[in-house]
């Protein structure tokens, strides 16, 4: 009884909760699949010695739960919730143009809400001390449009 297959059992154990320790400290869902295999592999150890089959119940369990799972899995995780920023209050609100703004390819500046924005419009051309309207955010611009 000194050979290495009288200790898989301990080996697949081992390997089940180090891999569940791993999952608790990520909470990313990326060792999950091998807890399951692990332990049925240990489970395996109980009517099969041969460790080349152990591995092969390890790996396709692992396998198996990975390719059923995962699709619920993302699906429950996907975020439907729009996170908003601080700059989204910008949305709205009358800036004055810092500099003309001639094509529609150009990027100007705008001070809004007391801060100097770098602002784009589909209806150019804006000059110098026009007064614009923040219509959206693209990124870190602000779309704007010639307040009225």
């Amino acid at each position: 009884m000194s050979n290495v297959g009288d200790y898989m059992a301990y080996v697949w154990i081992s390997i089940a909760v180090i891999m569940a320790i791993y999952e608790m400290a990520t909470v990313q869902l990326v060792t999950v699949w091998f807890v399951v295999g692990a332990t049925c592999a240990a489970i395996s150890t109980i009517f099969v010695d041969d460790i080349t089959i152990q591995f092969v119940i390890f790996v396709a369990v692992s396998l198996v739960t990975l390719i059923a799972t995962r699709p619920i899995v993302k699906k429950f995780r996907k975020s439907t919730v729009k996170v908003s920023t601080n700059a989204d209050r910008l949305v709205g609100e009358v800036g004055t143009m810092k500099a003309d703004l001639t094509d529609s390819d150009e990027v100007g500046q705008a001070k809004v809400l007391g801060g100097v924005w770098s602002v784009k419009t589909d209806n150019p051309p804006l000059k110098k001390g026009d007064k614009v309207k923040v219509l959206s955010i693209d990124g870190v611009k602000l779309i704007v449009e010639k307040a009225e």
